[in-house]
């Protein structure tokens, strides 16, 4: 159960959502016939010493639901009082989806992130309207609405995704709708702007992407950045995002420019790590793995990544003074907490 009611999710959210959520993505044993809890731990644990206000339990991996659902409640054990837990609603259908957030409210999830199933192609705003109310109406979490490329809602629904006037919907009729998780039209920082400007004063407005974060929260209240792969950087978010808080602005600037040489390469090599509209999780596994996280094997199907990608991610790290790992790409496959 929630530690709050369904028309308490907004205020609940704007006390208890400061700082940055990371991603823990689940990890496995190494025969791949379970999830590996040592590993789990050790993840949560380090996503605190770093700083994170939450995780979320990445759904999108060969993984099952009663997998998931054991995965998620190691999370919530690990996380105690210290960490926010956010479910992954990223199911195959609504049916699966409804029955995946029942089980993250039974295994004490604090609040979910909607996504929309690679199946679902609405051709009206009434039908991105009617699966989100009906999601929504099923939990009493609180939830996160991500616009976002890609649910490839911007040809037939709207350029940003989920449009202002059906936000303004949800919102109306959807209470537990506590936060905006603003990435609509992809790459532009006019969803935040606009769902700042619109409806910032009801819900709070994530950005998730930090090369936007940091000049943007020095001209606008900016208090959550979830869900991203900030465990790329180490502690570095949750850091600047503490500098932004108090208005160390030269501070938060500086550490902008000396991210920068990792930024640029990930973002060169985004086009080969998440091609086809996918988020390449095995990459996000090896990028948190440069700081400390366990890395792993992830069943198939899974993509893949390569020694020049591997070699330039950590360079990109070094080159920005940041510390990364050093020990053999190989011992990422095996992962720090072997099951």
């Amino acid at each position: 159960m929630p530690a709050y009611t369904r028309t308490e999710a907004r205020e609940w959210a704007r006390e208890k959502l400061v700082g940055a959520i990371s991603c823990t993505i689940p990890s496995f044993t190494a025969d791949l016939r379970g999830v590996n809890e040592a590993a789990v731990r050790h993840d949560v644990r380090l996503a605190k010493a770093h700083g994170f206000v939450g995780t979320l339990g990445v759904s999108e991996v060969a993984i099952t639901l009663p997998e998931y659902l054991d995965f998620l409640r190691i999370v919530r054990d690990e996380a105690g009082d210290d960490l926010v837990v956010v479910h992954h609603g990223s199911w195959s259908d609504l049916e699966q989806n409804l029955e995946a957030v029942r089980g993250a409210e039974a295994a004490g999830a604090d609040l979910v992130l909607l996504s929309y199933p690679p199946s679902f192609y609405p051709e009206t705003e009434q039908e991105v309207y009617d699966y989100t109310r009906a999601y929504c109406d099923a939990t009493d979490l609180a939830v996160i609405l991500f616009p976002m490329f890609l649910w490839n809602f911007s040809s037939r629904i709207h350029p940003s995704d989920i449009p202002a006037r059906l936000v303004r919907r949800l919102l109306d009729d959807c209470p537990n709708i506590a936060v905006i998780k603003a990435e609509g039209g992809f790459p532009s920082i006019m969803s935040i702007i606009e769902c700042h400007r619109l409806f910032g004063d009801e819900v709070v407005i994530s950005c998730p992407i930090e090369a936007e974060l940091i000049p943007l929260a020095q001209v606008m209240p900016l208090q959550l950045s979830a869900t991203s792969d900030h465990e790329y950087y180490g502690p570095t978010i949750p850091r600047v995002m503490e500098m932004l808080r108090t208005g160390r602005y030269d501070e938060a600037t500086a550490t902008y420019w000396q991210m920068h040489p990792a930024r640029k390469t990930k973002a060169g090599l985004a086009a080969q790590l998440h091609g086809g509209a996918f988020i390449n999780r095995q990459a996000w596994k090896f990028q948190a793995w440069l700081q400390g996280y366990n890395g792993g094997p992830l069943r198939q199907p899974t993509q893949r990544i390569h020694d020049h990608q591997m070699h330039a991610l950590r360079k990109g790290l070094l080159d920005a003074g940041l510390e990364p790992s050093t020990d053999p790409f190989r011992d990422f496959f095996v992962g720090r907490v072997p099951g």
